[in-house]
């Protein structure tokens, strides 16, 4: 047998399992159960001094790996914000791999790179962004947040004649950081990362949904950077946006917005006034992974100047293809080497369309509701205005609740996790995945109560 009808009969096995594993998704336990990860001690092995047939790497790789993951690509794992990626982004996932392209420029991967640019273009026209806006394809928020806070480190030192890419922080004039109270870890991460450090940033105080009061804003003066939340990770709420902007830009400060997945709310027409106000804004963080369901991973920096992005991010070296017409995909990103993201993004937006990204969002909305009323009608304290995708529910003390959910993750119904919200312990249900119907969600609520029900009842 040659090596073309080897890696036909080892790329078809590996399809055919891959099928089997998403067509028995629903039909398992959401979370494995302990056998499956007893057994991942068979991985656990000394590195081969002859390797092992590719065939048997991976019957073993499903045989003993797929037993042991969580069914996050199924249809009732609430746990994250979380999208189970749609089939049209697991097959342009399985081809993009295929062709193994590092898309770094444009003359190299021409491809990739086009297909990059006009989801980039797509993107920035669904989620009402100002024309023009650029962005790059990244891990995740954390690196969608780094990377767009990096434009705006390099523009504010611009504006003061401080090159920061070239002098470093080391002697560098003051930057006022503003975030909120309610702002994502991976913010404080990526401030630290970028030397703007994790400590030395201003809270703004929240309201009881979790969102920052523009009236609390403090006077600003010299450089500035007002980091903004578009979907709080508990509740779903949106920071004023607007407001927040017309308050701190005419004083020349930066405006960024860590929309991980609450970006995708102006993609509504129903939601798209949680986002008022936010294309004054500078950048914006989001992740194509949580609601557009691409496979992991799949984040997104957009920067309203492009060039401020470029100036952070871009590399040069003699054997690299710098002079050219086109976007080079690696002027917008810290890797210099990574896979193709954007495809995935590409075949999502041109399979769902406008109306169906929409139609996404609003699904999923209407199910979180669904939860509500149901957890609601059944006694249980909903702590959140149900806004969009979230809901935060109590079943009475914290150790009550947390004893829930442990039960509703040993039942393998559904999995939802814990969560502190405004200092009371409680359940976090996300609902973000296309696979997630009306049946799912009511076979969910039936197994959360009953486990409510036996808890307290216990």
């Amino acid at each position: 047998m040659n090596r073309n009808e080897l890696t036909r009969r080892l790329l078809e096995d590996a399809a055919q399992r891959s099928i089997r594993y998403r067509e028995t998704c629903d039909d398992r336990s959401v979370a494995p159960d302990r056998e499956a990860v007893a057994a991942l001690g068979r991985l656990q092995q000394p590195l081969p001094d002859a390797g092992m047939p590719d065939e048997e790497v991976i019957a073993l790789l499903d045989d003993v790996g797929s037993p042991a993951t969580m069914a996050m690509a199924g249809s009732r794992f609430f746990g994250f914000v979380i999208g189970g990626s749609l089939p049209v982004t697991v097959a342009s996932n399985w081809l993009s791999t295929a062709w193994d392209q590092n898309v770094v420029m444009h003359e190299v991967t021409p491809a990739t790179a086009t297909m990059e640019q006009v989801a980039i273009e797509w993107m920035v026209e669904l989620l009402g962004l100002p024309h023009g806006t650029g962005a790059g394809f990244v891990t995740g928020a954390t690196v969608a947040n780094f990377s767009a806070l990096a434009a705006a480190r390099h523009r504010v030192f611009e504006n003061v004649g401080w090159n920061v890419e070239a002098n470093g922080l080391i002697g560098a004039p003051p930057v006022t950081i503003i975030v909120s109270d309610e702002a994502h870890p991976t913010l404080f991460k990526s401030l630290g990362m970028l030397g703007l450090g994790r400590d030395r940033v201003i809270r703004v105080p929240t309201d009881g949904q979790g969102r920052m009061i523009a009236a609390k804003l403090p006077e600003l003066h010299g450089p500035a950077i007002v980091c903004t939340q578009a979907g709080n990770i508990n509740s779903g709420a949106f920071d004023p946006i607007g407001d927040i902007c017309d308050a701190v830009k005419p004083g020349g400060a930066w405006v960024h917005v860590d929309g991980a997945f609450g970006l995708w709310a102006a993609a509504s027409t129903s939601k798209r006034a949680l986002t008022d106000g936010m294309e004054a804004a500078d950048s914006w963080a989001t992740d194509a992974h949580k609601w557009l369901n691409v496979p992991y991973d799949g984040g997104i920096a957009f920067v309203r100047n492009p060039a401020d992005l470029a100036a952070a991010m871009a590399i040069t070296a003699d054997y690299l293809i710098t002079e050219t017409e086109h976007r080079n995909p690696s002027d917008y990103t810290p890797e210099l080497s990574r896979r193709g993201r954007g495809i995935d993004v590409y075949a999502a937006l041109l399979s769902l369309g406008r109306k169906g990204v929409e139609e996404l969002v609003d699904r999923c909305c209407r199910h979180a509701r669904r939860f509500a009323e149901g957890l609601g009608g059944a006694g249980y304290d909903v702590l959140n205005d149900v806004v969009l995708n979230q809901v935060v529910v109590s079943f009475g003390d914290d150790a009550t609740t947390r004893r829930v959910i442990d039960m509703i993750q040993a039942d393998g119904t559904c999995w939802c996790g814990a969560t502190v919200w405004q200092g009371v312990t409680a359940m976090r249900i996300s609902v973000s995945s296309w696979a997630t119907t009306d049946e799912d969600v009511d076979k969910s609520l039936d197994a959360m109560i009953a486990v409510a029900a036996a808890v307290l009842d216990g």
